[in-house]
């Protein structure tokens, strides 16, 4: 179920190149429709729809949900101005960035170990940016790698408001987080763009659709399936099966660019978050 979720999270750069529509607005969609296929496996399975916690817990959950929804936004934006490859590698910045905040917010030692794989990851970023063998890259290409960074460091914020949690049955709070993505970027939607020009061919909206309910709302139920069964360092190695697909999709679907040292920044990126995870940590 894990390694099924982190492949489908893996294709999804690729859906966004042919769906002609704004980030915020398939941001906006993902969110819907990914609710509303939670919201039917909840009613199906006649369980609690929302999770049994006091307004704080609440109160978390949707400014978390929030945070998910500018994620996804900042996160097809890298999409658009860079590689599908160098946009999810940006994105998997997130480990480093919270293994860093972590003294400050959770009061965990910052072991040499970690802080050696945290620098490991950033010179994998460096490479995989493509600054050394071309020189600074393009706007449109730094705003990629911006835009990637940006995503990773929201996403650490969600990481660390999900640590502060209370236990919660997995659904009930993806379900509120992903209604409260919704709610978050409707406004924005409205206001910067409105829903004109969105597309009406066959095409666009059957894929809008996948991503909806696959990369979203099945992605979901598959991840949090597995959680019951698996330990956190298992979790966290087979997460980096999301950007190993991204990188052979980027290559071998839509014929992207990748050089050597790309490839070398890419193994020390995800290699680095792998090592942190397993072990034990020396002093």
């Amino acid at each position: 179920m894990l390694i099924g979720a982190m492949f489908i999270y893996g294709t999804i750069g690729v859906f966004r190149r042919y769906i002609p529509i704004s980030s915020a607005a398939l941001a906006l969609f993902r969110g819907i429709i990914g609710s509303l296929l939670l919201l039917g496996i909840k009613l199906v399975s006649r369980k609690s729809v929302l999770p049994k916690a006091d307004k704080r817990t609440l109160l978390l959950l949707v400014i978390s949900g929030g945070l998910i929804g500018f994620n996804w936004i900042f996160l097809f934006e890298s999409y658009n101005y860079t590689t599908v490859a160098t946009a999810t590698l940006c994105y998997y910045l997130e480990p480093s960035i919270v293994m860093l905040l972590s003294p400050v917010f959770f009061k965990e030692k910052l072991t040499v170990k970690k802080l050696i794989c945290v620098i490991a990851a950033f010179v994998g970023m460096i490479l995989v940016s493509g600054v050394i063998q071309t020189g600074i890259p393009g706007i449109k290409e730094i705003k990629g790698i911006l835009f990637g960074i940006a995503a990773a460091a929201i996403y650490s914020a969600v990481v660390i408001l999900n640590k502060k949690l209370p236990k919660i049955e997995p659904l009930s709070k993806t379900l509120v987080q992903l209604i409260s993505a919704s709610v978050v970027i409707l406004p924005y939607v409205f206001i910067s763009q409105g829903f004109s020009g969105l597309p009406t061919d066959a095409r666009s909206l059957v894929l809008i659709a996948v991503v909806g309910v696959v990369h979203t709302g099945i992605a979901y139920a598959l991840y949090f399936g597995s959680m019951n069964g698996l330990n956190t360092q298992t979790v966290a190695i087979f997460s980096y099966v999301d950007p190993v697909t991204a990188l052979f999709l980027s290559l071998f679907v839509l014929h992207e660019k990748v050089t050597v040292l790309g490839i070398v920044g890419a193994v020390l990126m995800i290699g680095s978050a792998i090592v942190s995870v397993t072990g034990k940590e020396q002093e």
